[in-house]
């Protein structure tokens, strides 16, 4: 089927729009399109990125899938076993690619939501501003999905003197090759896994030293289903009552693989505890007593050391003093890319948004959020599009079918190609 979308939509209406085009947002559309509804006549994808991949296409060369960075497949699309010497930038783009060209989705990109207003909370339309192609481009719809993610919003936290540093600072996503750090002192902030790997990574090139603000998270038990389960209720509790999602960290642990252990055992997984002001040179260490606890606002504090998994991985500097780096590398995690959905006013006082199931906003029956809270992970973000595909078709259940009034690349004949073909690309 040829797309023909975009020059079609400006001030074009639309039952549903899905913002967004990573794990989620595929998955959402797959189960619109599976229970008939029709790719750029029904309901529009509009996505940020320059191609298919989602986030993914934004990660570093030397990430690849294997035991630790993995993604979920596609409903109805198996992914198999990837090359693990082929970056999942490349293996994911390629997936998510074949995956839009067999639904024939015609994914609107790069188009880059800005904002998002209705005139009344909870009723009523939608009017939806983006940057489409650099044109400015104002549609509206009656239902969204939205599925940003979180890549598009690293957080930093504020320290005093951040603004004085003359070295170099970056975040996970600024991350390209580890040979930009070779001889260079470099400072790695953060307890996830991420910060691990780059850690394990850049020693092999320069000399590295780890600060987190607790004790690593190492935890001995398997990463199994059950664990799954477990970590998926912890995070909703919080996102079900309108409270942010805790840290990854604080729900998931860090595994104790072989390769972690011995990056204890040579003092390169050795965290020094936290800093708390950055010099024009270097960072300022309180000092602490390696085995206090320290327990946070969120109220996950860790525990003593004496109990920790791994009491060796936490060696915090016992009294102040500087230690001089040349690279601030900030491994300190994401928020929900929600920038465009300010003017709904969803947020909650405490810096969530309420939910009345995973994926339905409380109070506003015309928004699903996927791939937020419990559904940030590839299997979570899955599942989330499933949900909330069915749940906005019980919605929809009541109207006349939907259609557009212009059609958009969507006429009957490529419709029925399209229903042929349903068979082999669906599951249940």
């Amino acid at each position: 089927m040829v797309c023909r979308i975009n020059e079609l939509l400006i001030d074009s209406h639309w039952s549903v729009v899905i913002i967004g085009a990573g794990q989620a947002g595929l998955s959402a559309a797959h189960y619109l399109w599976r229970d008939g509804m029709v790719p750029g006549r029904d309901f529009l994808v509009l996505d940020a990125g320059a191609g298919p991949g989602g986030a993914w296409r934004e990660r570093w060369d030397s990430l690849t899938l294997g035991r630790t960075n993995h993604v979920a497949d596609l409903p109805g699309f198996p992914l198999g076993r990837p090359d693990p010497t082929v970056p999942a930038s490349q293996v994911v783009s390629d997936y998510y690619s074949r995956f839009e060209r067999e639904l024939e989705l015609c994914v609107v990109r790069p188009a880059a939501v800005t904002t998002v207003t209705s005139e009344e909370r909870g009723v009523g339309r939608f009017d939806i501003t983006a940057d489409i192609d650099g044109e400015r481009v104002r549609l509206s719809t009656d239902f969204i999905i939205n599925a940003t993610g979180t890549w598009t919003q690293p957080y930093v936290p504020f320290v005093p003197g951040i603004a004085d540093f003359e070295g170099h600072q970056l975040h996970t996503v600024n991350f390209r090759d580890a040979e930009d750090f070779r001889g260079l002192r470099t400072l790695v902030v953060g307890g996830g896994i991420s910060a691990t790997q780059f850690l394990l990574q850049l020693s092999e090139v320069t000399d590295t030293l780890w600060a987190t603000r607790r004790p690593p998270n190492f935890t001995d038990r398997e990463f199994d289903g059950q664990w799954g389960l477990e970590v998926e209720r912890a995070v909703r509790e919080r996102t079900l009552s309108g409270l942010a999602p805790a840290s990854v960290v604080r729900t998931t642990g860090l595994p104790i693989r072989d390769e972690f252990r011995e990056g204890v055992d040579s003092g390169v997984l050795v965290s020094r505890g936290m800093f708390d002001r950055v010099l024009p040179h270097g960072v300022h260490f309180p000092g602490q007593d390696e085995t206090s606890q320290t327990v946070t606002a969120d109220g996950l504090g860790p525990s003593a050391s004496d109990r920790l998994a791994v009491p060796e991985s936490w060696a915090p500097f016992p009294t102040e003093r500087v230690e001089d780096v040349d690279v601030i590398f900030w491994n300190t995690g994401f928020r929900a890319a929600l920038k465009h959905l300010a003017p709904l006013h969803l947020r909650t006082r405490d810096g969530g948004i309420a939910m009345d199931t995973e994926v339905a906003v409380r109070g506003d029956p015309r928004i699903f959020l996927v791939g937020y809270g419990s559904a940030s992970s590839t299997v979570g973000a899955t599942r989330a599009g499933r949900i909330a595909a069915r749940e906005l078709l019980r919605r929809l259940s009541g109207r006349s079918k939907p259609r557009r009034s212009t059609p958009a690349g969507g006429d009957a004949k490529a419709a029925s190609a399209q229903d042929q073909r349903r068979s082999g690309v669906s599951s249940s």
